[in-house]
């Protein structure tokens, strides 16, 4: 792997974090360039708390599906315990990827080249003739030493966060200072409440573009007028407020007249301990690296980034409901539908953005463009988190 400062001039990274009247945003390489991708799947990707899916996509002991973290192989299950574990995708033996496609494992994970075989707690319990034919042991050989590898993780709001280096704070401590920001709008009570929606709870965006233009995107609400002129009608520019995390490792918009519009006059159930003074209030907050969350009187989501490649990334929309009479009952099937045509068609208007910002970084004259010093901090400080944490 080559160093950082052969692939980027230090001084590129170092005007990022200037004052952001004096800032530029991330050089060209951070978006165009499969070498400092690799540094970037280190220091971003596996030094810190990731998501890599929802625990509620596997709800029965066995279930398992693959994941690929920028090329690397992974196997999130449900153990018999019934709880979620995350396993590196490969045998200990000649290194075969174990799972390509989402499955129920039963009891067993069989690697299909030579038969090894491992529990759901990633121990190798089965070595078949590894000691000649018939013979089964091998002597010398420690069926202990050779389990699976397993991933640091951890469920918060559903979300499945991994730290593959298993070098960073607890995710408690990580998410701490959300947390608190998110305490007076709704309680840990409140929060065992969600229930993933039972139809219209999910879609999936493709993007021809680098993940963190998706995050510089949510992060701000400057470009409301122009990229969403129907939510700009009912929630301008002007009714939302900045958020910037500290320490730095979340940023994102409020909006200040939150007050959904469904046919009839419909509308969801709310927290029931949110408050009353601040049920127009809704937050939309990126957790860095990969998720963007919003929560609002009565539903949230996480809409999480499965990055690719440099230049192409999987946008997932998770959408929950209090309680499961919103999340599944018939009684709010045309409202479920109504919020997720909302967002789906929110979400694909910014997908042109962000793809045109891809397409406008190969130009050798781009600096990583000026910041309005009054409408772009979210997004400065969410590329200041970045390069600090390439170093």
């Amino acid at each position: 792997m080559k160093n950082l400062y052969d692939i980027i001039p230090k001084s590129k990274l170092d005007i990022v974090s200037n004052p952001i009247e004096k800032a530029h945003g991330l050089p060209n390489e951070c978006y165009l360039s499969g070498e400092y991708t690799s540094i970037e799947r280190k220091k971003l990707f596996e030094d810190k708390w990731v998501v890599i899916g929802m625990a509620s996509s596997l709800p029965n002991i066995g279930d398992s599906k693959p994941f690929e973290l920028l090329g690397l192989p992974l196997i999130i299950l449900r153990d018999k315990k019934k709880n979620i574990r995350v396993f590196h995708n490969v045998c200990s033996h000649r290194g075969y990827k174990l799972i390509n496609k989402p499955c129920n494992l039963k009891n067993i994970i069989r690697c299909p080249y030579h038969s090894w075989t491992y529990d759901l707690d990633g121990n190798l319990i089965a070595t078949p003739h590894i000691g000649g034919m018939n013979t089964h042991q091998a002597k010398g050989f420690d069926i202990n030493s050779s389990k699976l590898k397993e991933v640091r993780s951890s469920i918060w709001l559903d979300m499945i966060f991994i730290n593959i280096s298993n070098n960073e704070i607890s995710l408690k401590e990580y998410l701490k200072p959300l947390e608190e920001r998110w305490s007076k709008f709704w309680t840990k009570k409140d929060q065992q409440l969600i229930c993933h929606a039972k139809d219209n709870g999910y879609f999936l965006l493709e993007a021809k573009c680098n993940w963190k233009f998706a995050i510089e995107n949510y992060c701000e609400s400057y470009h409301l007028p122009w990229v969403h002129p129907g939510l700009n009608t009912y929630s301008k520019i002007d009714d939302h407020y900045h958020i910037q995390g500290l320490p730095n490792r979340f940023a994102g918009q409020g909006t200040m007249v939150y007050n959904p519009k469904f046919k009839n006059n419909n509308v969801f159930p709310s927290f029931p301990e949110w408050p009353k003074e601040k049920e127009n209030i809704a937050e939309y907050v990126a957790l860095f690296p990969n998720v963007m969350l919003g929560i609002h009187k009565d539903h949230y989501y996480a809409y999480w980034l499965e990055p690719i490649s440099y230049n192409f990334t999987k946008e997932h929309m998770d959408i929950y409901y209090v309680g499961k009479e919103a999340a599944e009952s018939k009684k709010y099937k045309l409202l479920r539908e109504q919020n997720y045509n909302q967002w789906r068609s929110i979400q694909s208007e910014d997908l042109n953005i962000i793809e045109g910002m891809q397409e406008g970084r190969n130009s050798p004259v781009y600096n990583g463009g000026n910041f309005s010093p009054v409408m772009d901090n979210p997004t400065h400080h969410f590329n200041k988190w970045v390069a600090k944490n390439l170093v």
